[in-house]
């Protein structure tokens, strides 16, 4: 019998709310979106690892994806991401961020 009362005192105690104390936790940090208006010129172009570095300091991404033809792709808003669309033959069609 003092094991069951024991148990339900701790789970009962475990739905408790607990109060805070202190500071509040830091809100997280905002996405900083990209801009891809930036990047016109890059259109065109031959994809590569370099480019993509130059195109995601330029454009503020914080994450780059490439998407080729005929490819899945989440439907996920993430406005700091940018997406380069490239052709069959690997040159830069368009970009965008989201």
């Amino acid at each position: 019998m003092r094991i069951v009362l024991v148990s339900v005192l701790l789970a009962s105690a475990a739905c408790t709310p607990v109060e805070m104390r202190g500071e509040a936790p830091a809100a997280p940090p905002v996405a900083t979106a990209c801009n891809a208006d930036s990047l016109g010129d890059l259109v065109g172009k031959r994809a590569s690892d370099a480019r993509a570095d130059v195109m995601q300091t330029r454009s503020g991404a914080r994450t780059l994806r490439w998407i080729a033809p005929n490819t899945a792709v989440t439907m996920d808003f993430r406005p700091d991401r940018l997406n380069v669309y490239v052709d069959a033959k690997g040159r830069i069609e368009r970009f965008t961020c989201a």
